[in-house]
């Protein structure tokens, strides 16, 4: 799978979050547990949003995919750190319990594609 369609597959993932933590009650700043699993709130479905939206445009070209999966790659995984420090984060935004896990698997996966496909010769 390609740098592009990584961030392609990921950027309609997280999307489809964002719209499935909205309808599910995710929609005001209090916190709703999202598939009863990982909690959301408004300003954490529209993080999802903004980063499928990110993903979507990045995945057209493959600079800027490979961009995207070394940004939002290490960023999630400081996510995940985080998320044992200060699981609220400052009560805006609900990045605890099983998120902490699901971000280390997402900037883990996004991290590598990102950093291998630059370490890659090109091809003539």
């Amino acid at each position: 799978m390609t740098t592009q369609r990584i961030a392609q597959v990921f950027g309609a993932v997280f999307i489809l979050v964002g719209l499935l933590g909205l309808m599910m009650g995710g929609y005001t700043m209090s916190t709703t547990l999202l598939l009863g699993l990982f909690p959301v709130n408004l300003l954490h479905n529209l993080v999802h949003l903004g980063i499928g939206g990110w993903g979507m445009i990045a995945a057209q070209s493959e600079a800027n995919a490979q961009a995207f999966c070394k940004i939002a790659g290490v960023a999630y995984v400081a996510l995940a750190v985080l998320g044992f420090v200060m699981p609220d984060v400052f009560g805006l935004i609900p990045i605890g319990g099983n998120d902490i896990w699901l971000h280390l698997v997402i900037g883990v996966i996004l991290s590598y594609v990102g950093f291998a496909g630059a370490a890659k010769p090109a091809s003539t």
